[in-house]
């Protein structure tokens, strides 16, 4: 099963950026992290741009691949890409999107996603392991698809 993790601006420093929001885990921890809380067989590409044309050539890189999920934090385009929407739309590969933090106790610009309609689900709070959560979602929701 390969799974995208997915993510956008201002997240390539998590763990250093910020830790008292976004945790002291970086990305590099996620690996593991999903190896011992869902599967070691999971095939997981990691990737991250600040560039929201970038976001896009991934995701449509994911469909030509025919990657069985994703898993996205887009950082502030959640709250402004109708463009980054639009192609998870047309794309139509299960997705979980995820934030580090409780987007709904911060600025109330936050509160609205432009992603979540089409989602199976949204994690948010937990800092790095949302996005353990995120693939552990994923991965039950996939695995009774595929039974």
């Amino acid at each position: 099963m390969d799974i995208l993790i997915l993510n956008g601006p201002n997240l390539k420093y998590i763990g250093q950026r910020e830790p008292h929001i976004y945790g002291e885990k970086g990305l590099d921890a996620l690996p593991s992290l999903v190896a011992q809380e869902v599967s070691p067989r999971l095939n997981l590409t990691l990737k991250q741009s600040n560039s929201e044309g970038e976001l896009i050539n991934y995701l449509e890189e994911a469909w030509e691949k025919k990657v069985s999920g994703i898993v996205i934090n887009a950082g502030a385009y959640t709250h402004t890409s109708i463009a980054i929407a639009d192609c998870l739309s047309w794309i139509k590969i299960p997705y979980v999107e995820v934030h580090l933090s409780n987007v709904y106790a911060r600025e109330e610009f936050r509160h609205k996603s432009y992603l979540s309609a089409k989602a199976l689900g949204v994690i948010s709070g937990f800092g790095i392991y949302s996005y353990v959560l995120g693939v552990k979602a994923l991965y039950h929701y996939l695995s009774q698809v595929e039974s």
